[in-house]
């Protein structure tokens, strides 16, 4: 058992994952379990192969497109239900659609797991909803004071002038960002600039699919044209960072290349992943952020997980609030970008 975890606590540590008892429930799980609470649909929280799983409604859509058909139970946001001893519900975390915090109430304690989130607005998703409760398990991946995100919309109108200035030299614009989450908010935020259509990887257009059958509203997107290697010269292509140094590159004659993560915030990182540019943002919370949402939980004791877990603990201690790390139930965010970072 994980220090950071006390016999009598709501949840533990197993092999499998984050586990309750008191609802003999586990928490985006590792392992194959009977009965999985599913914050979001990215691949490290979401896996196949669970007896059934518990969604947000909202997420739902997301969960058959990454897994197919299963045993789904899907619950509004906020509709409390039970499971054996313990009351649950889901509430917004702003990360991704459908993307949900978990509030247990068992044992006449609240315990709240915010699976990954943010606090920047995202028109793509409902905006996180801090929830009051004892303890709180946090997200740390961007854990650090460098980590302060700019405003999102000035950066969608820097990456709106690198399109054009590519135009003016013939470059294909290739702007690398995670499938499902990243892409779409992207294209909902260059709402703003117009209605130019943006050309889409196919791996990139199956979840715009997703997102505008939920309603989402986004600039048109285009499956990408076998007019030639100049096809695409000042066009904004997006594409999974895994397509970065493929094959598939090869079709650009002349290309422009960039990220958009929360990763860029570090110069070095642009140079590590061979991009041209990079765009600062962010599907997480960053630094102030995770102290606000800390705050605003009013929890006397804080569990954080995933990445920078321990700079946020340090501070909280020297704040006087009882703090740990808790071991992650998946693999720790790296501290540069993977090849599919959803960060």
């Amino acid at each position: 058992m994980s220090s950071a975890l006390r016999p009598d606590d709501v949840l533990s540590l197993r092999p499998q994952g984050l586990y309750c008892a008191a609802g003999d429930f586990y928490i985006d799980p590792l392992q194959p379990v009977a009965r999985a609470l599913i914050t979001h649909g990215h691949g490290d929280h979401a896996r196949a192969d669970m007896g059934e799983y518990h969604t947000s409604l909202a997420g739902l859509p997301v969960l058959r497109w990454r897994l197919g058909e299963r045993r789904y139970i899907a619950h509004d946001y906020g509709e409390p239900f039970d499971l054996g001893a313990a009351r649950v519900s889901l509430h917004p975390a702003g990360h991704v659609l459908g993307s949900a915090q978990v509030r247990i109430e068992a044992g006449g304690r609240v315990w709240v797991v915010s699976g990954d989130y943010k606090r920047q607005p995202d028109p793509t998703c409902a905006p996180f909803q801090p929830v009051r409760c004892d303890v709180f398990v946090t997200e740390a991946t961007f854990a650090l004071p460098i980590y302060r995100w700019p405003d999102t919309a000035a950066e969608v109108a820097r990456i709106e002038r690198w399109r054009q200035r590519c135009g003016e030299r013939g470059e294909a614009a290739v702007l690398f960002c995670y499938a499902l989450g990243k892409a779409q908010r992207l294209l909902a935020e260059l709402r703003a600039f117009g209605e130019r259509p943006v050309y889409a990887h196919g791996a990139i257009e199956a979840g715009v699919r997703v997102y505008r059958e939920a309603g989402v509203a986004m600039v048109e997107t285009r499956p990408l044209e076998d007019g030639g290697r100049d096809a695409h010269a000042g066009e904004l292509v997006l594409a999974p960072p895994s397509a970065l140094g493929s094959a598939w590159m090869r079709r650009f004659r002349r290309v422009q290349t960039a990220l958009a993560s929360g990763w860029m915030r570090v110069r070095g990182n642009r140079r590590r992943r061979n991009v041209d540019r990079g765009f600062v943002i962010s599907d997480h919370a960053d630094w102030p952020a995770l102290l606000a949402s800390i705050d605003d939980s009013g929890a006397s004791r804080v569990l954080a997980t995933h990445g920078r877990s321990e700079a946020l603990v340090r501070v909280l201690r020297e704040r006087g609030m009882d703090a740990h790390s808790l071991p992650a139930s998946a693999p720790a965010m790296p501290s540069s970008p993977s090849p599919d970072s959803d960060a």
